[in-house]
């Protein structure tokens, strides 16, 4: 049922009153009057009339486009709920994100003078640069809590003598340690070289459980003044561990060229931290074991090596190779392969027998050295193994292969480790028996 809320008025038809004659009456109204106001009735009237007119095209319009949905009226009376609903939804939403930038904007201009010109790049940026300052706090921590944290002092002394060009250094004493142990306290010992060149170090004597050890101890390089200018002093403290690698404390490094060598110097300098270094690779070896259970002998061939440690100033070694036999500790025999001169690759296979009871098999250990041949001074480790029934790794699978496969030699390939790392793990071997 359609209801017409835009009706016209009807006209309403007056009656003339009874005995009037059916000419027209003049109206009683002046003339003046009528001349003036009938001209505005009409205009208003037109408007009007064309302003409903415009209306009920519309209404009409809208009825019959409604009228057309086969949807009930209830339905299209929620859909239009809804829409509203929308509508509020989003409207009370972004009036939110306005009042929670405004909040954000107030609080990015709090500072010490009220006004950061970084604020004025927006909220993103506001955002980014809160993260970035929390970051750079949290550094700061970090770098403060390192710089509490002291690794201890040591005392040295340099000096040189001119006339025989010796540079002596001294490592008088250590004072205030970190502990290195569970007990709370360290086996300290002090490692002095001359940097870049590796090859000439010193060590001092191990103090057992102090963190405040005395060494008065001296060490003498060898070194033109002319080629002091580019070398560094190193001066590294360690804790000594029988069973496993020693663990840097702390360092001190002195370039040359920074000091005055015309006069001796003495004094403390605080420990800095020192980057544990990747372990250097010295190269490999090649060895061939054989034992005959019946004679009672073992065999020990030295096939090759390769990729050995640089040991000379012309980027090159004179390489040759040292077997020991051990047992408890002592050394029974050992021998001596020939020098290959100028090469990192040097291949031997030279053989070395050695008699030893089958019973005694399990007790013996073969100790196998890499050093570099220098006419002048002594010559230097470049890497050692050893293997045995006491050995681990490569070293224990070599001398398990070679009891397994008796008159028949088993060669294997041995990485080269610190002299000082086997000298230690046979040390512990001997202690724990």
């Amino acid at each position: 049922m359609k209801f017409n809320l835009f009706r016209r008025p009807e006209a309403v038809e007056v009656t003339e009153p009874t005995g009037a004659t059916t000419g027209t009456m003049a109206p009683t109204v002046p003339p003046a009057f009528i001349s003036t106001s009938a001209p505005d009735i009409t205009g208003s009237n037109n408007t009007e009339i064309s302003k409903n007119d415009m209306f009920e095209e519309i209404k009409s319009k809208f009825l019959n486009e409604i009228d057309k949905i086969p949807l009930p009226p209830w339905a299209l009376i929620a859909i239009a709920v809804v829409a509203a609903l929308l509508i509020l939804t989003c409207c009370f939403c972004i009036i939110k994100k306005c009042c929670c930038k405004k909040k954000k904007n107030k609080k990015g201009k709090k500072g010490k003078d009220g006004f950061n010109m970084k604020n004025m790049q927006g909220g993103e940026d506001e955002e980014d640069d809160d993260e970035g300052e929390t970051g750079l706090t949290e550094e700061e921590k970090e770098e403060e809590e390192k710089e509490e944290e002291k690794l201890g002092k040591l005392q040295y002394s340099i000096d040189y003598d001119f006339e025989n060009a010796k540079l002596t250094v001294g490592i008088l004493q250590a004072a205030d340690l970190i502990s290195m142990d569970s007990g709370g306290t360290s086996d300290p010992y002090v490692k002095v070289q001359l940097l870049p060149e590796k090859k000439k170090k010193f060590d001092t004597k191990v103090h057992k459980k102090t963190l405040n050890p005395v060494f008065n101890e001296t060490f003498v390089f060898k070194v033109p003044y002319e080629e002091l200018g580019g070398k560094i002093l190193s001066m590294s403290v360690f804790d000594y561990d029988r069973f496993s690698k020693h663990d840097v404390i702390g360092e001190v490094k002195i370039a040359m060229n920074t000091i005055d060598l015309g006069r001796p110097i003495e004094e403390w300098r605080d420990l800095e931290s020192a980057d544990q270094e990747e372990p250097e690779k010295l190269g490999d070896i090649c060895i061939s074991l054989r034992y005959v259970p019946t004679a009672g002998k073992l065999t020990v061939c030295i096939l090759e090596a390769k990729n050995l440690k640089k040991m000379d100033a012309c980027g090159l070694s004179d390489p040759y190779v040292k077997i020991q036999l051990l047992q408890g500790g002592k050394r029974l025999k050992k021998k001596k392969t020939t020098v290959k001169k100028n090469t990192l690759n040097p291949y031997y296979n030279e053989s070395f027998s050695f008699e030893i009871p089958l019973e005694q098999m399990q007790k013996i250990l073969v100790a196998v050295t890499v050093f570099d041949y220098d006419k002048i001074g002594k010559n230097d480790a470049i890497g050692k193994i050893f293997v045995g029934s006491k050995a681990s790794g490569l070293g224990l699978k070599h001398w398990s292969d070679m009891l397994a496969n008796p008159r028949r030699p088993i060669a294997q390939w041995h990485p080269l480790q610190p002299e000082e790392d086997i000298d230690g793990q046979l040390a512990s071997l001997n202690a724990k028996k």
